[in-house]
C-alpha cells in the first residue's frame, strides 16, 4: 500500500463525489480526513503519528472538533485508531476505495458481512436465518462491519442514548459506555448511539457521570435521568440486544 502511486484527479472524485455523501462526512471530517490522507498515504506512509494540537492549529481549528472528527473517522472505518496516547495519535489510514469496500451502498445491508458474522446468523449451507446465539452475539465485534454498526442505531431508534434528543443519521455516533482507552469493547453491551455532542463532552468521563451533567443543565428530566440509569445497568446485563436483520 504504501508503494501504491496514487492518481490525485481520482482520489479527489471518490473522496468528494462519493465518499463524503455515502458517510455523511461533516466539514470537520472533510478537513481533518484530507490532512490526514495529505500527511500519510500520498507521502507513501500507510501509518502517521500525530498530535491533536497540532493538527487543530494547522486547519486553523480548535482541538475539540479535530478530536472529534478523529472519533468519528475511526468509527466510520475512514481510518483505524492503533493508538493513542498522551505524545499522540498513532492511526492506519485508508484510502476511498477501500472504505467503501468496507460500507455498502445504502440499501445494502448485507453486503462484505464479515465471514465471523455470517457464520453466526446463518443457519449451515441450507442458508435458512436462524436467531444468533447468545454466544455468538457476545463474541460479536459491532464495529466491524457497517451492518453491525447500523443494528446499534437501529437500536437506539434514532435518538441519542445519553441527552434523548432525535439526531439525523449524518450526526449520529457510536459511543463506547467504558472507552476503550479503559479497555471497553466492542460489544453491543458497550456502544450506544449518540449526538456528536454527548461523544464530545462525554469524552473518556464514566457515563453516569456524563448523564448527571446533562441532568444539571436541564437536559434531562428527574425521571428520564433515572431512566437513563436504568438503562445503563441493563445495557450492561445484556438486556439492549440490537435487532440483527433476517439474512435474505
Amino acid at each position: 500500500m504504501p508503494n501504491k502511486k496514487l492518481n490525485p484527479k481520482l482520489l479527489w472524485i471518490l473522496f468528494e463525489d462519493v465518499l463524503v455523501p455515502r458517510l455523511g462526512l461533516t466539514v470537520w471530517d472533510r478537513a481533518v480526513y484530507s490532512y490526514l490522507l495529505r500527511h500519510s498515504l500520498v507521502e507513501g506512509n500507510l501509518r502517521l503519528h500525530f498530535a491533536v494540537l497540532s493538527v487543530a492549529r494547522d486547519l486553523g481549528l480548535s482541538n475539540g472538533p479535530v478530536r472529534q472528527a478523529v472519533r468519528r473517522l475511526d468509527e466510520l472505518g475512514a481510518l483505524r485508531l492503533l493508538e493513542r496516547s498522551k505524545t499522540g495519535h498513532l492511526v492506519e489510514m485508508r484510502l476511498p476505495e477501500q472504505i467503501l469496500a468496507l460500507r455498502p451502498a445504502k440499501g445494502d445491508i448485507f453486503a462484505r458481512r464479515s465471514p465471523h458474522a455470517t457464520r453466526h446468523f446463518l443457519n449451515g449451507a441450507s442458508g435458512a436465518a436462524e436467531d444468533p446465539s447468545a454466544s455468538a452475539l457476545e463474541s460479536t465485534d459491532f464495529l466491524s462491519t457497517w451492518a453491525l454498526r447500523k443494528t446499534i442505531h437501529d437500536r437506539e431508534r434514532g435518538a441519542c442514548f445519553y441527552c434523548l434528543r432525535r439526531t439525523p443519521a449524518q450526526l449520529q455516533c457510536l459511543d463506547h459506555v467504558v472507552p476503550r482507552a479503559r479497555s471497553g469493547k466492542n460489544s453491543y453491551r458497550n456502544l450506544v448511539s449518540c449526538c456528536m455532542e454527548c461523544n464530545f463532552s462525554k469524552g473518556e468521563h464514566p457515563a453516569p457521570d456524563h448523564l448527571r451533567d446533562l441532568y444539571r443543565k436541564g437536559r434531562l428530566t428527574p425521571a428520564e435521568l433515572d431512566a437513563r440509569l436504568r438503562a445503563l445497568k441493563d445495557l450492561a446485563r445484556g438486556k439492549l440486544r440490537p435487532q440483527l436483520p433476517p439474512v435474505q
